[in-house]
């Protein structure tokens, strides 16, 4: 995997918000457009590795708040969505409606094996 590929499965082993990203890329994959970025991360979606959602308000069964992944990001959009600059910055604010990263079983075998194991 690329650099800009590790980056992004950690990312989605963390399911980190997108911004959380670039503390996961290399310093020349940080200074590459959000345009090359975004068709990494595409790549990874359709290797059926990484999913990108929405996230959204969420409470425990003890009535503690907080966030989790919500709605995936429809395929048809996903371009259009990550090539908007503002999705790679983190919000002023809370974090609903924010994009996340979340692995997928198949990203699972990738990122958890033994060694000399091979990926997938």
């Amino acid at each position: 995997m690329s650099g800009a590929e590790t980056a992004f499965m950690i990312n989605s082993y963390e399911i980190d918000i997108l911004p959380g990203a670039w503390g996961d890329l290399d310093e020349e994959d940080k200074v590459r457009p959000v345009r090359e970025l975004a068709e990494v991360l595409i790549t990874l979606v359709d290797r059926g590795w990484v999913e990108v959602r929405r996230v959204v308000p969420w409470v425990s069964p003890s009535g503690q708040k907080g966030l989790q992944p919500g709605d995936l990001v429809p395929r048809e959009q996903l371009a259009a969505v990550l090539l908007d600059e503002t999705n790679w910055e983190y919000p002023d604010g809370d974090w609903i409606g924010s994009l996340t990263l979340v692995q997928t079983a198949a990203g699972r075998k990738v990122t958890h094996r033994f060694p000399g194991q091979e990926p997938g």
